[in-house]
């Protein structure tokens, strides 16, 4: 529900009385890192996670060490995790990512190949898998998969938005931009994929269309100015401002 500091609060206490409490310390772990405080997530998941073999524990406390700096320390504790059977996909999830995260991409591929080689219908790593082929370059692969997960999914946001970017950079905005509309109606206010619809709607020459989707990403947000900006500088149909203010005027961003 999106109230991470009350669930901060109740698990808290919850510890108070019971410092034993897995599940108490895996939800204030949680909460803390959606609050981005993932210093004060270390020591209560460290604490339970001395206590109990459970490997989302261990996977919540190795992406909290990854956010505060300590990424070696957070892949050898996932390196241990992904070794446990049974498997424990979100734990290879999170290590192809961190993998992924610091360029390490091949290996990242090979991480989500060994976990999906154990748990096949494991849609989150099969979908990861697409992005990690997009970030490669090796569209034709992420198309293969991301398509097969359309297939078996037509409701992922994820996968949606995933095969709409392979679409896009193969320079097939008309099908690209069906895919973010279908998004969209999914997400509203998703200020990125808003964004790469309006870069698809310039590219097809539809410019009042994309101009409009990208003047609605900055209303109430300003601080998206930039993002737009470069949308309309970088598309073949797009437009190119000499002076900030002017670029400001056009999306209808206050200046102060």
């Amino acid at each position: 529900m999106q109230r991470p500091n009350e669930a901060e609060r109740l698990a808290f206490g919850v510890l108070k009385s019971d410092r034993g409490n897995a599940l108490a310390a895996q939800i204030l772990g949680r909460a803390l890192l959606m609050q981005n405080r993932a210093d004060e997530a270390i020591a209560p998941l460290e604490r339970a996670a001395r206590r109990s073999d459970d490997p989302q524990l261990e996977t919540l406390l190795a992406g909290a060490l990854a956010a505060i700096g300590r990424g070696d320390e957070a892949l050898d504790r996932l390196r241990r995790t992904i070794a446990r059977r049974p498997p424990f996909p979100p734990a290879f999830l999170e290590y192809a990512g961190q993998l992924g995260k610091i360029g390490r991409v091949d290996e990242a591929i090979a991480v989500l190949e060994s976990g999906l080689a154990l748990t096949p219908e494991a849609v989150d790593l099969r979908t990861e898998l697409g992005y990690l082929h997009v970030k490669r370059n090796d569209r034709a692969k992420a198309r293969e998969i991301l398509s097969q997960q359309l297939a078996a999914a037509p409701e992922r946001y994820d996968v949606l938005v995933g095969l709409a970017k392979v679409m896009a950079l193969d320079g097939e905005y008309a099908a690209a931009a069906d895919l973010y509309r279908r998004a969209l109606g999914m997400r509203p206010d998703d200020a990125v994929t808003r964004n790469n619809l309006g870069i698809c709607q310039l590219e097809m020459g539809e410019r009042e269309a994309g101009e409009a989707n990208l003047r609605t990403i900055t209303r109430g947000a300003p601080q998206l100015a930039g993002l737009a900006i470069t949308s309309l500088a970088a598309a073949s149909h797009g437009r190119f401002f000499l002076r900030p203010s002017a670029a400001a005027k056009f999306l209808g961003v206050e200046r102060t």
